[in-house]
């Protein structure tokens, strides 16, 4: 089989097209077709080796040497413990802990995989798993966002932070997007009340204050993050340099019983139960995928670059192969 594999940490040009062999599924493991796979900051980090907790796949060069977590295609063949799913079937799934998405084949733990629902394709499909679940869980469960208040969210043109506007204008809170200018289209047309270029003004600085920050990537100081919440709010963050998310932490602890002000590290989990309920507010098109493009197979390097770059608008979406029908 074709797959895009990376000897080593770096850019996208040490992404190379390998013809690797089909992978054999496990007992408890099902064997995808894979017909798109969208692209994630995991992969970007998984690719770069940074931040250093990136490194956990190894530490001087990658163990599992094909990047890809968000899949969807079809049941190929399954283990013999499988009993949800069988060939044919229509799946999609976040394909973390094999990952393998970047390839014809991939290989995927059962309880990792769901059945595609009626009205997504697989390209919509593959574009929900990791960052809605983020924004599903950070704001249902982290942060309890209700209606009336505040919501900024710092990146919010990404992959996460596209399904974090969207959730929290469904729950009825005013959203602040700050990203870039090139991106200020899209965040209004996700509902975005207000948006903010980062790179002409510092949210931490205006004077207007949050009852939630969603920071996608931490690279400010605690007291600059405090300074942007009102009394009670709280500040949540999902990746970062590990010496800031630590340094945030400890200072979070520390200065809460002061400020009465909380900075959290929004830990994920991956959940079959809110992966199908993201999906299920897409069908009733409550919320949508945002995919900025749709790459062919052999573009795979040029959405890295992008995507590193910081360019790509909500998801790219890799089209592994043409699906036979739905």
């Amino acid at each position: 089989m074709k797959a895009w594999v990376h000897d080593r940490y770096g850019g996208a040009d040490e992404l190379r097209l390998a013809e690797l062999e089909r992978p054999v599924p496990r007992d408890d493991e099902v064997l995808v077709r894979v017909y798109a796979v969208s692209l994630n900051g995991s992969d970007s980090e998984g690719l770069r080796g940074s931040p250093a907790y990136a490194r956990i796949n190894g530490l001087r060069r990658p163990r599992v040497t094909v990047l890809g977590s968000d899949v969807a295609g079809r049941v190929e063949a399954v283990g013999a413990k499988v009993t949800r799913f069988a060939p044919g079937d229509a799946v999609f799934g976040d394909n973390l802990r094999r990952l393998g998405g970047l390839a014809e084949f991939a290989r995927a733990v059962e309880s990792d995989l769901a059945l595609i629902p009626e009205g997504l394709g697989f390209e919509e499909a593959a574009a929900l798993p990791q960052g809605g679940v983020i924004a599903l869980q950070g704001l249902r469960d982290a942060a309890k966002v209700r209606a009336g208040q505040a919501v900024l969210v710092n990146g919010a043109g990404g992959s996460a932070g596209a399904f974090v506007v969207q959730l929290a204008k469904l729950h009825g809170a005013e959203v602040t997007a700050v990203d870039t200018a090139e991106k200020g289209e899209l965040l209004r047309r996700l509902g975005a009340d207000h948006v903010l270029d980062y790179r002409r003004e510092d949210f931490t600085r205006s004077g207007r204050r949050y009852d939630v920050v969603f920071e996608v990537f931490a690279r400010r100081s605690a007291l600059a993050y405090l300074r942007a919440l009102r009394p009670g709010g709280s500040c949540l963050f999902v990746g970062g340099p590990v010496r800031r998310m630590l340094g945030l932490l400890l200072a979070g602890l520390v200065l809460r019983p002061f400020t009465r002000k909380r900075i959290r590290l929004l830990v994920v989990r991956q959940s079959l139960p809110d992966l199908l309920e993201v999906a299920r507010i897409c069908t009733e098109g409550s919320i949508t995928p945002s995919i900025d493009r749709v790459f062919a197979f052999d573009e795979v390097p040029e959405a890295f670059r992008l995507l590193l770059e910081g360019r790509v608008r909500g998801k790219a979406v890799v089209r592994v192969a043409e699906p036979d029908g739905r």
